[in-house]
């Protein structure tokens, strides 16, 4: 049987790989763009030979053993915590709002009093979604919930998704609880590191198979398929379908890369800006890889609404509309014999890494059970 991925991102490499390896079929991998890896792709500055990430700072983590082996087959790693920033009232605070936040914000007696009512009332290590904390009838958490709902949450979720914090799904805005710990890492995952040699090197190395064909800068062309093909596609559902039931709605993000003629440009590898500027944080490159170079390389990004033909889709925006829209094509998608949607386009779905690659590898279980 022919197989065809459409995409050379994480989703599309993965399973590439798998039926390449595991049962030892060619397989065509085709994508519209000029190189591989998708929005993970990164590459290295000619300027200052620091690893960029194309489209905004990705840090791999994840409980998974399964994952985590897998892709180590492909890639040596740099251990990574992500400790970002956020600007609140023109200071650059821990990132996300924890203990150490409370203590860099406040009043030393203030700071204790809030940090002695979430720790009884929630307990230590305990990670609250701030509309949650916002329910409460105490006094003292009502203060800090709107306090970080102010600061950190409402402008931020405003400029990246365009919606209010109430209006876009639990699952969204569950990314960014007030953690009570004193833990300043985001994630709190078992791995977390960076591909020593970055993620489009990873990336080819998963492609890189005596069974794979990629193709790059190729359109695909559902009219040229043949009835015996098996198709994996990670592309945007609503697209492969016409758009029969309409759009399904995207945020879309444009990065402006500018090289400094300074060593560091800020304390962190990601700072977010809730409030005042129309970026929504810069990102500066050379902090993930520990590299050295006199120069560094930044990046603002500004977040716009998705339109057809004028730029890129980056994020599902997840809402009981846009749930009942896909919904529409997840049920024509089940019509149809040996074509799979899958990845953050074709199941529409706001994947992390490390969900893309299990999504990926589960998906080869199903077909080859």
């Amino acid at each position: 049987m022919e197989n065809i991925v459409v995409g050379a991102g994480l989703s599309g490499a993965v399973i590439a790989n798998s039926i390449a390896e595991k049962l030892n079929e060619k397989v065509l991998v085709i994508d519209k763009r000029d190189f591989v890896g998708g929005n993970i792709n990164d590459y290295v500055d000619e300027q200052t030979h620091i690893h960029v990430h194309r489209f905004g700072p990705h840090i791999f983590h994840t409980n998974s053993d399964r994952v985590w082996e897998y892709l180590s087959k492909f890639t040596d790693w740099h251990d990574f915590s992500f400790e970002p920033k956020v600007v609140i009232k023109g200071k650059k605070v821990t990132l996300p709002f924890n203990l150490n936040t409370i203590k860099e914000c406040f009043e030393p007696e203030l700071a204790q009093k809030y940090t002695k009512k979430l720790v009884d009332t929630y307990g230590m290590e305990t990670k609250i979604p701030i509309l949650e904390l916002k329910n409460t009838d105490d006094e003292d958490l009502k203060f800090i919930a709107d306090f970080v709902y102010k600061y950190v949450f409402e402008g931020y979720t405003v400029k990246q998704w365009g919606l209010k914090p109430e209006e876009i799904d639990k699952s969204i805005t569950a990314r960014v609880p007030v953690f009570i710990s004193y833990d300043n890492r985001y994630f709190q995952d078992k791995y977390q590191a960076i591909p020593k040699e970055g993620y489009s090197s990873m990336v080819k190395n998963i492609l890189n198979h005596k069974n794979i064909e990629v193709r790059l800068n190729t359109e695909f062309k559902k009219a040229e398929l043949d009835s015996d093909t098996r198709l994996f596609y990670t592309g945007p559902i609503d697209e492969y379908f016409d758009y029969k039931y309409g759009q399904l709605p995207y945020r879309s993000v444009t990065f402006g890369i500018e090289t400094k003629d300074v060593e560091f440009y800020q304390p962190a590898a990601m700072v977010n800006y809730p409030c005042d500027n129309d970026f929504t944080r810069i990102t500066e490159h050379k902090h993930f890889l520990g590299e050295k170079s006199e120069k560094t390389v930044i990046s603002k990004e500004y977040s716009h609404q998705f339109e057809l033909g004028k730029n890129e889709r980056f994020y599902p925006i997840s809402n009981n509309e846009s749930a009942a829209l896909y919904q529409k094509y997840s049920d024509e998608a089940k019509k149809l014999k040996n074509v799979y949607f899958y990845g953050r386009l074709g199941a529409y779905k706001y994947y992390n890494m490390d969900q893309a690659v299990l999504a990926a590898l589960e998906l080869f279980d199903s077909i080859n059970t």
